[in-house]
């Protein structure tokens, strides 16, 4: 959906107005059955007004959203086991969710790790007395999110509260203005972002008052605030009071409603500030290391074509380079003289994955982020993203031995990328007799036995 920000007088009038008009948009595909005959095409084509480029044929089934009505069926023998995500030790000894984070920062690996500690967070900073402002992004929350409703019910009890709702979240565009107008409704301070930008960052930032001063408390993160889908897809949190990074929130909000335009932050790469800039000045630093040099890089897609070319360098200077890509990858592994020391996978199994980790080893000094930016000029130049440094030695550990090693040992739902752009099962190149290694379903066995906080 294309909005001229910059000559909307109300941009959420302005959407709502473009979402009235999408339903009676131009056909910009048509998909087709590749044995649906040729006067039926024709009769389409002629009729939804367009060319020959814009029809499609496919074997697969089209319509997949009518395959909900097989999961409805009452057969658990053809579902995957429930299982129960882990609530971290610490807030098992401690249920008072503050008193917890001041002692010591919390990481989350969803959806082995529950949910629930984001949300008991703000709807208990919804009812502290002590709590005096809560700050929060929304990208997708998804329907009746308990998010939304603890942030209303803290503007009930008096709290300053500020949101950002970003309107332009494609396909909840609809549901972001709803919530929008009721945050609103209720007093909330909403603002839409930036003109240009959208806000991909997902940041919590409460102000607490306590005997020493005021606090801050902040839950980072690489998913949405959204209890459904983080259940569904992996992706890593990170919570704590934390005086650097509650600077650096503070600021960002700052920066989201207009009131600063900050370029330099203490620990936070920000897209579209600086978050460029030092990942290429990280791999940069890794290829002066040569073949001493480690980087593993997690996320979505990787398209940016400096950063490509930053990795291409790093590798013909014998870095040794692993990729987890998810989705789109547009640079090509295992070219001799390019790229022979990158390997990439991606792995497609029962959750989606979602979460985003950048791993420089610097001879054994490592930098570790984790955030929401994928290697993407959209993310990099074009949206508000965070990634933000894993200083702890254990967890930064945690990460690599227990999410990222676990990754690469995958057989059984990882695929390779070929030079020529193709992907293969990795299970073909394991020996006959050799039992697979499937990584979601070691981390659903193992991982509540798993010390990470």
């Amino acid at each position: 959906m294309e909005i001229q920000e910059e000559e909307a007088d109300d941009l959420l009038l302005t959407m709502e107005e473009n979402l009235r008009q999408r339903h009676f948009g131009s056909v910009v595909r048509l998909e087709l059955d590749a044995n649906a005959p040729d006067h039926i095409r024709q009769f389409l084509a002629t009729n939804l007004q367009i060319g020959a480029f814009d029809v499609y044929t496919t074997n697969a089934p089209l319509g997949l959203s009518s395959l909900w009505e097989l999961h409805r069926l009452e057969r658990p023998d053809l579902k995957d086991v429930q299982f129960q995500p882990r609530l971290p030790l610490s807030l098992r000894l401690e249920s008072n969710i503050f008193k917890a984070l001041s002692r010591q920062p919390l990481l989350l690996h969803h959806p082995y790790d529950s949910f629930a500690p984001v949300v008991d967070l703000l709807e208990t900073a919804a009812t502290d007395p002590d709590v005096l402002a809560i700050k929060q992004t929304l990208y997708r929350v998804g329907p009746n999110p308990p998010i939304v409703h603890a942030l209303m019910k803290a503007r009930e009890n008096g709290k300053q509260v500020t949101v950002l709702v970003e309107l332009k979240a494609r396909f909840d565009e609809e549901s972001n203005i709803e919530w929008a107008r009721q945050l609103e409704n209720a007093g909330v301070h909403v603002v839409y972002g930036l003109i240009g930008l959208k806000t991909h960052c997902k940041v919590s930032l409460i102000v607490r008052r306590e005997r020493d001063g005021l606090h801050r408390y902040i839950h980072l993160g690489s998913g949405n605030y959204n209890t459904l889908t983080a259940r569904l897809y992996t992706d890593i949190g990170f919570m704590a009071q934390h005086e650097d990074f509650g600077a650096d929130a503070t600021e960002l909000f700052n920066y989201l409603t207009g009131y600063s335009k900050q370029s330099t932050y203490r620990k936070f790469l920000v897209a579209p500030v600086n978050l460029r800039e030092h990942i290429l000045q990280l791999i940069e630093r890794e290829l002066t290391h040569g073949s001493e040099g480690r980087i593993i890089i997690k996320c979505n897609s990787v398209v940016d074509p400096e950063m490509i070319s930053a990795l291409y360098r790093a590798s013909q200077a014998g870095v040794q380079i692993d990729l987890i890509i998810r989705g789109i990858c547009c640079l090509r592994p295992g070219l001799p003289g390019v790229s022979d020391n990158i390997r990439v996978i991606s792995i497609v199994g029962r959750f989606l994955e979602h979460s985003r980790v950048y791993y420089f080893h610097n001879q054994g000094d490592p930098a570790m982020f984790v955030g929401s930016a994928d290697l993407m000029p959209r993310n990099i130049d074009r949206r508000v993203e965070i990634l933000f440094p894993i200083e702890q030695e254990t967890m930064r550990q945690h990460i690599l031995t227990n999410i990222l090693d676990v990754y690469l040992r995958d057989t059984a739902k990882a695929y390779i990328l070929q030079g020529d752009g193709a992907y293969i099962p990795r299970s073909t190149q394991v020996p006959e007799g050799e039992p697979l290694f499937n990584s979601q379903e070691w981390l659903l066995k193992n991982y509540a036995q798993i010390n990470a906080d």
